[in-house]
């Protein structure tokens, strides 16, 4: 028997499943309906003495997982800042596990490593980044993070006359970590495993369209001398604002500062004519992150890292040993992510963005924009709801007020609640809350390539409904 006829059974099966699910997605709910003691009841069995064959593996599988997937592959949901999948991108991240490649250095997968290569600069130019920039290719925003601020360590410490990678962080100079109040939570993450500590971080108070004013960071730069890195905005997690790049990057030049973004989804905007003025001055920062798997729409596991200062990223991670190949002067993956096993995540990018094209991609990003606009303003004029933020990206809230009269702000955060339980347990569609300016509301988030003028009438209809 030969190898394939060992793979061909499982494979078949798989590809139906998938398919199956894939074409099931406009009639399925969003939600998931089976509840958590129902899932473990079903896979929580004894560790199996004997093995099983290999296509009943993937049958079971598939059958004890029903009612546990969220629909989120699919254009009717809204949560969180989740992608879909593009077509290209799903088959070329089933060939990179197919292939089982270690994309570490150029030696273990040649035509991985030089697609990750091509694909890295093809983001920079969509992105409007600096050509020089180097790159990594990581799990996400968050390991993306990590990345940048690794760099900027090395540089601020270097700086300093303290090396880092040599001497550790005992006793080195301490860092100040400057950010806005509407930081993501992966920030501090990576702030806390890069030994700076969360006492690093200081939040520094937006202004009404939840910007960081460039009087506000002066002013935090001043009142210190410790080295600095001020983390900047590019679309946050709730109402999608912009911090004014051009304005506040030269104020950290002018006190030594490194400049990070965070823009894991919000650079996508710089592929659109009509958003791309949202980023005026992005590219004047040092470091940047983004998600494929949110606007890009690439499965999991793939997030991006930018660096300008090419020697600082390469001495945060280069690593050499007696056993590692080099091949002239290709790009090693390893000397810029934290990884030393890990996938080929470029080759889904790269399969995303042939399959979109640079038309394609500014595309998605105003269909997006224009749906969110849609869903977060014909929601909000339903009677009991009004909106809180109206897009500017693929970002807005709704809240949903209480009908009883003398209701007090902590009535209509639970009825927002309520009403938002009651949305997703319909199945039509899938939101989540959040307290923004300390208020509950219902975040509206559109990134999906599916996404259509249907489901935004479906999720109207689900809210309709659920207010009434």
């Amino acid at each position: 028997m030969s190898s394939s006829d060992l793979f061909k059974p499982a494979l078949e099966r798989a590809v139906s499943h998938a398919l199956h699910h894939l074409s099931s997605a406009d009639a399925a709910p969003v939600n998931a309906t089976a509840d958590l003691s129902t899932l473990r009841a079903r896979f929580a069995q004894p560790l199996p003495e004997h093995g099983t064959d290999p296509a009943a593996v993937i049958d079971d599988l598939v059958r004890d997982a029903a009612g546990g997937i969220l629909g989120s592959n699919g254009g009717r949901f809204f949560g969180w800042v989740i992608g879909g999948t593009l077509p290209a991108a799903l088959a070329a991240d089933w060939l990179v596990s197919t292939w089982d490649q270690n994309g570490a250095i150029h030696a273990c997968g040649p035509a991985e490593a030089v697609i990750e290569e091509v694909a890295g600069g093809w983001l920079k130019q969509l992105f409007g980044l600096p050509q020089t920039a180097s790159f990594a290719f990581v799990t996400g925003t968050q390991m993306a993070h990590l990345t940048c601020l690794a760099a900027a360590r090395h540089r601020l410490l270097k700086q300093a006359g303290w090396n880092g990678e040599e001497q550790g962080l005992f006793g080195a100079p301490a860092v100040r970590v400057l950010t806005s109040s509407e930081r993501h939570g992966s920030v501090e993450r990576a702030v806390r495993m890069l030994g700076f500590g969360k006492r690093a971080v200081t939040a520094l108070p937006c202004d009404i369209d939840g910007r960081l004013a460039p009087e506000t960071l002066a002013q935090a730069l001043e009142n210190g001398s410790q080295p600095a890195i001020v983390v900047l905005q590019a679309g946050d997690l709730n109402i999608g604002a912009f911090d004014p790049f051009a304005e506040l990057i030269p104020i950290a030049r002018r006190f030594g500062a490194w400049v990070h973004v965070d823009g894991a989804f919000g650079l996508w905007a710089a592929a659109s004519p009509n958003h791309r003025h949202l980023l005026q001055g992005v590219e004047l920062a040092d470091s940047w992150t983004n998600d494929g798997h949110k606007w890009l729409n690439t499965p999991f596991d793939c997030g991006y890292a930018f660096v300008a200062d090419t020697d600082a990223h390469r001495s945060a991670f280069s690593h050499r040993t007696s056993y590692t190949q080099f091949v002239d002067d290709a790009r090693d993956q390893i000397e810029w992510n934290p990884e030393w096993s890990r996938r080929g995540r470029g080759v889904p990018t790269y399969a995303a963005l042939r399959q979109l094209g640079r038309a394609g991609v500014a595309a998605l990003v105003e269909r997006c924009c224009a749906h969110a606009h849609a869903l977060v303003t014909r929601i909000g004029s339903l009677p009991g709801a009004e909106v809180v933020w109206e897009p500017v990206i693929n970002q807005g809230l709704v809240r949903f007020l209480s009908p009883h009269s003398g209701a007090t702000e902590q009535d209509h955060d639970r009825q927002t609640d309520a009403v938002i339980a009651r949305i997703t347990a319909s199945g039509e569609a899938f939101f989540g809350g959040t307290t923004w300016r300390g208020r509950r509301c219902m975040r509206v988030s559109i990134c999906n390539w599916q996404t259509g003028t249907d489901d935004v009438d479906r999720a109207v209809a689900a809210a309709r409904r659920a207010l009434g």
